[in-house]
C-alpha cells in the first residue's frame, strides 16, 4: 500500500467539525428527503426499479465521453487479462517466472495452513471456477426452448415499455441485482468489440439473425438492444481480500451471471426473439461502459462501475437482443464526483496501480484502456504483477474499501448518500465518516468459515 499524506478527520473530529448547527441542517434535510423520497422516486424504463430521488437521470454520463474518439477496441490483444495481453505484464520469460511463483505460492500457503489459503479455501475457489467453466458459455446460446413458430403460435408483442418491464422482471427472478437496457445506435455500436478476446472478429451486418462461424461473429443491425444486468458479490468474501477466500466470491458470482445468460437467452428464445450472449468471460463488449450508458452506475476512480446500491460489489454481464425495449439513461448519483474527494481505493491498493489524481483525465495509461472518454485510468498491468507476484490469487481490495459497498444497515448509509448525490461540500466529511468507523479495514479471513452468513453472503 502506498502511505500517502491526507487531512482526512477521525471519529472525535468528525463530530466535532460538523457541529450541532450542521447536524440539526443534515437531519432536516435527511427527513425531508426520505419523506420527498417517498413520493419523488426515479423510475427505470419498465418501472420495475425505482430508486431514491436523488438518483438523477441525465442526458450524459457524470464523467464525459467523446464518441468521435471512440474505437471499437481489440479485446483479444488490448485486454490485460487475456492471454495476449499478458505481454504488457512482462516479456515471455518474466511471465513463466510469474506464474511459477503464483504456483509455488498456492501449494507453500497450503502446507503452512495460511488463512484464506489453505485447503479448503482453495477447494472452494476451484469448485466455482470449475462449475463456471462447465456451463455451456456461447455466443447464440442453448437454442432448445420451443419457439412461438414451432408451437404455431404468434410471438409475444407489445409496448416498448411492457416489453422493458418484462425483461427486468424475468431477469431480476433468474437472480440479477439490477437491470438496464441500451440502445445501441452508431455510437454505442462502438462498446462492442471489434475483435472479441478469443480472436474472432465480430461484425455488424444487415440480416434478421445473429450468427457465428469458425472465422466470426455476427450481430444484426437490427439487434438493436443491450440487456445489462449485474450480479452482486459478497462483501464477506471481498473484505478478505485478497486471498483465495475473497476470490472465491469472483467466480461465484461469474458462474451466476453465466447460469442467467442462458436463461434469459432460452427465454427470449421462447417469446421469439433472438438474444446474442456472452461467449466468454469478459467477451463481446465493454459491459461496465454499457452498464453507465443503461444507468446501472457511474464510472468511478477504479475505472470500474460503482453503482448506488451495491458499490462496485457488482459483476456486470450484457445480452443483445431484437426485442423492441424502452431504453434507459444515464444517471448522476454524485459518485464519480465524490471520488475526486475519497480516494480510498487507490490509498488501499497494494500495488498503487490506481490514481491519486484529484480531477480524471482524457489520457489513458496505456493500450490496454480504450481512448475516448473520461475516467481516472489505471495501471492493468501493475495490478496484474501484484495477483501473480504476492497475492497468488486475483484482489478486489478496492472494491471491499469502497464507502459504497457497505450494507445499509443503518438509516445513515443511505443519509450519507443522498448528501453525496445533494451536498458535495460535504463529500470530505463523509470520506471521514467512513474512516471513523472502520468501514473498509479488511477483516481475518479465518473468521469467514464460522460466520453466520446468508445464502451467497448477501444481506438480503
Amino acid at each position: 500500500m502506498t502511505d500517502q499524506p491526507t487531512d482526512h478527520l477521525d471519529r472525535r473530529d468528525f463530530f466535532k467539525g460538523l457541529g450541532v448547527a450542521s447536524a440539526a441542517t443534515l437531519l432536516l434535510s435527511a427527513v425531508g428527503g426520505t419523506l420527498a423520497g417517498d413520493v419523488f422516486q426515479t423510475p427505470t424504463s419498465g418501472n420495475v426499479h425505482n430508486r431514491p430521488w436523488w438518483i438523477r437521470n441525465v442526458d450524459k454520463p457524470s464523467l464525459g465521453i467523446d464518441w468521435e474518439v471512440i474505437e471499437r477496441f481489440n479485446a483479444h490483444t488490448g485486454l490485460v487479462l487475456g492471454e495476449q495481453g499478458m505481454r504488457y505484464v512482462g516479456d515471455e520469460d518474466e511471465i513463466n517466472r510469474l506464474e511459477s511463483k503464483a504456483s509455488a505460492l498456492e501449494i507453500d500457503r497450503i502446507q503452512r495452513n495460511v488463512p484464506g489459503y489453505r485447503l479448503q479455501d482453495q477447494a472452494l475457489y476451484s469448485a466455482f471456477r470449475m462449475a463456471r467453466n462447465a456451463l455451456p458459455l456461447s455466443f447464440l446460446g442453448l437454442q432448445q426452448t420451443p419457439t412461438p413458430e414451432q408451437l404455431n403460435v404468434p410471438r409475444w408483442e407489445g409496448t416498448p415499455e411492457d416489453a422493458a418491464q418484462m425483461v427486468k422482471a424475468a431477469l431480476r427472478h433468474m437472480g440479477a441485482a439490477t437491470v438496464g437496457i441500451v440502445e445501441l445506435d452508431e455510437r454505442t455500436r462502438k462498446l462492442i468489440y471489434s475483435i472479441d478476446i478469443d480472436g474472432k472478429p465480430i461484425e455488424f451486418e444487415d440480416v434478421p439473425l445473429g450468427y457465428e462461424t469458425d472465422d466470426r461473429r455476427v450481430i444484426p443491425y437490427g439487434h438493436r438492444w443491450a440487456i445489462v444486468y449485474t450480479v452482486q458479490m459478497s462483501e464477506e468474501t471481498l473484505k478478505r481480500a485478497s486471498t483465495v477466500t475473497g476470490a472465491q466470491t469472483t467466480m461465484l458470482a461469474y458462474y451466476r451471471g453465466i447460469s442467467i445468460q442462458l436463461i434469459a437467452q432460452e427465454f427470449l428464445r421462447g417469446l421469439g426473439y433472438q438474444a446474442l450472449g456472452q461467449p466468454a468471460i469478459n467477451a463481446l463488449g465493454i459491459a461496465p461502459a454499457l452498464a453507465v450508458m443503461a444507468g446501472l452506475g457511474e464510472l468511478s476512480r477504479l475505472n470500474r462501475v460503482v453503482t448506488p446500491e451495491y458499490g462496485p460489489m457488482v459483476r456486470i454481464f450484457f445480452l443483445i437482443t431484437n426485442l423492441p425495449m424502452a431504453p434507459d439513461s444515464p444517471i448522476d448519483a454524485g459518485i464519480a464526483r465524490f471520488c475526486r474527494t475519497c480516494m480510498k481505493c487507490a490509498e488501499a491498493c497494494p500495488s498503487s496501480a490506481l490514481s491519486f489524481a484529484k480531477e480524471p483525465t482524457w489520457q489513458p495509461a496505456g493500450p490496454w484502456n480504450n481512448p475516448g472518454h473520461e475516467t481516472w485510468f489505471e495501471n492493468s498491468p501493475r495490478c496484474r504483477r501484484y495477483w501473480l507476484e504476492s497475492a497468488g490469487t486475483n484482489c478486489g481490495i478496492c472494491f471491499a474499501v469502497c464507502p459504497f459497498s457497505k450494507k445499509n444497515r443503518s438509516f445513515m448509509h443511505d443519509f450519507m448518500k443522498m448528501h453525496i448525490a445533494t451536498v458535495p461540500a460535504v463529500d470530505g466529511v463523509v470520506r471521514s465518516f467512513d474512516d471513523a468507523f472502520g468501514y473498509g479495514i479488511q477483516k481475518d479471513p479465518e473468521t469467514w468459515w464460522t460466520s453466520d452468513l446468508p445464502p451467497y453472503g448477501i444481506e438480503p
